[in-house]
């Protein structure tokens, strides 16, 4: 059976991946990321450094209590990011959020990241198949069903 701390460093790796795939979008294919896309790398960032603190000290639940709740946030905002795509009278474009996101100071400081420029309506060109937003629902749910699983092994162990 797979050890918590494999699956923890596991799930860690997929997360960054993730966030290389956004990068990969943002600066090879010129899709910029608008204020629901930053937020969902927030919590997939958040995610990976709940699963780290996991699988590097001696109890993995508070890192993995982190990372769940990190990862039900993201389905909630990838909910919403689909909502507002498929209702096109709705937008997240220039908004309050996205002023107050861009003013963060990650977005100051890692502009290239964390800064929304662009609208949500740009994520709907498809990728293998799914919207970036649809491929992030997919990923904040197998992250929660298998931090959910961690943490109860744990609890039963």
């Amino acid at each position: 059976m797979i050890q918590t701390r494999t699956l923890l460093l596991a799930l860690a790796a997929a997360c960054l991946g993730l966030l290389a795939t956004a990068l990969y979008l943002q600066h090879v294919l010129d899709m910029l990321p608008c204020p629901y896309c930053v937020i969902q790398r927030y919590l997939f960032l958040l995610v990976a450094i709940g699963c780290l603190w996991g699988a590097a000290g001696r109890k993995a639940a508070p890192g993995a209590g982190l990372g769940l709740v990190a990862a039900l946030a993201g389905l909630g905002v990838a909910g919403k990011h689909l909502y507002i795509l498929a209702h096109p009278g709705l937008s997240c474009g220039i908004d309050p959020m996205e002023t107050m996101l861009n003013k963060f100071p990650t977005a100051t400081y890692l502009p290239s990241v964390f800064r929304a420029d662009g609208l949500c309506e740009d994520a709907t060109a498809p990728w293998f198949g799914l919207s970036i937003p649809m491929w992030s629902l997919l990923w904040f749910g197998i992250c929660a069903l298998v931090l959910a699983w961690a943490l109860l092994r744990r609890r039963r162990a």
